[in-house]
């Protein structure tokens, strides 16, 4: 197979104007896959009742409130507020690329989009609700009735609620980031400093956990593997025992999903507690307590370059 310089030398030898297509990177992370289609009916109502305030207890929040798309669909502070004014026991994930992830919620609770709304929905600390009161609010308006009955052969039902939620959030992928455009073959798109961090990355062992394509969000792991993060951080809580609420297994405790490193310059705080206020605080713990290494000088900062490359756009635009 002729090489491409070859290529472009006999296009240029007679005149020609050639396009050369990068080939994709054999790399062990992948770029995100396109957005699904899906029924856009059940879209648009996903979309509605991801803003409706009605869904909570109070009308006071939607999914909106803690899930801020233009914050990189999580939130700004450690903990998002409830109903009640109180604050959360978890700091909230992103909501976008969550349908890639193996099973939803820092400890893991539930494996499907669907079955987290109804946690979040019927949740005493988040949105406090039942839904006979939800479908209540939702069948008595007319705009709603119609587009349910429009959508869905049995119209406002709590599976068919579940479901326009979960369809609108398997919209929220973000593609086009510069590292998805440099594992597709633009490798100039990348600085050489942004090159050396995702080397980094691999070489110190990052990528064990944060892997697939959505660079984590595949597996459990301990926090702490090389150090006791909690009795360092202090102030424990419930919250920080992990996946050991959800099993009852000793081996649980203190384990939580990796999250995905997708747009992780842009969702912080970071960790279930929110404990990190900067990609570079995140870095380094991870460095102490995940790795038990002592980085090279200025590794940590090539490697938060490289990460601000994992940044995609949603509608359009970079996030």
């Amino acid at each position: 197979m002729a090489s491409h310089g070859l290529i472009l030398a006999l296009g240029l030898l007679v005149g020609l104007s050639v396009t050369v297509h990068a080939e994709p990177l054999d790399e062990p992370l992948k770029p995100l896959p396109p957005i699904p289609t899906l029924d856009p009916k059940r879209v648009q109502l996903g979309l509605r009742l991801f803003n409706d305030p009605r869904l909570s207890v109070n009308n006071t929040l939607s999914c909106a409130s803690c899930h801020r798309l233009g914050k990189g669909g999580a939130d700004d502070k450690p903990f998002s507020l409830g109903f009640d004014g109180k604050p959360v026991e978890f700091n909230t994930p992103t909501v976008f690329n969550a349908s890639l992830n193996f099973h939803q919620f820092w400890d893991g609770r539930v494996d499907t989009l669907e079955e987290q709304v109804h946690i979040v929905v019927t949740s005493p600390a988040e949105m406090g609700s039942t839904w006979k009161t939800v479908l209540q609010r939702i069948g008595q308006d007319p705009d709603y009735a119609r587009g349910f009955d429009d959508a869905y052969p049995d119209g406002v039902t709590q599976a068919n609620i579940q479901g326009a939620l979960a369809d609108y959030e398997r919209t929220l992928l973000t593609p086009n980031s510069r590292f998805d455009q440099y594992l597709l073959g633009d490798t100039d798109i990348l600085t050489p400093r942004e090159k050396f961090g995702y080397q980094r990355f691999k070489e110190y062992g990052c990528i064990a956990c944060h892997q697939g394509v959505n660079i984590g969000g595949n597996m459990f792991q301990k926090f702490g593997v090389m150090g006791d993060y909690f009795q360092d951080r202090g102030n424990p809580s419930s919250a920080d025992e992990g996946r050991f609420n959800v099993t009852g297994d000793e081996s649980d405790r203190q384990v939580f999903k990796v999250p995905s490193l997708r747009n992780v310059a842009v969702t912080a705080p970071y960790f279930h507690d929110g404990s990190a206020p900067t990609l570079e605080r995140a870095v380094e713990v991870m460095f102490k307590y995940q790795l038990g290494r002592e980085p090279m000088k200025n590794d940590t900062e090539l490697i938060v370059e490289f990460l601000k490359t994992l940044t995609g756009e949603w509608e359009g635009k970079p996030l």
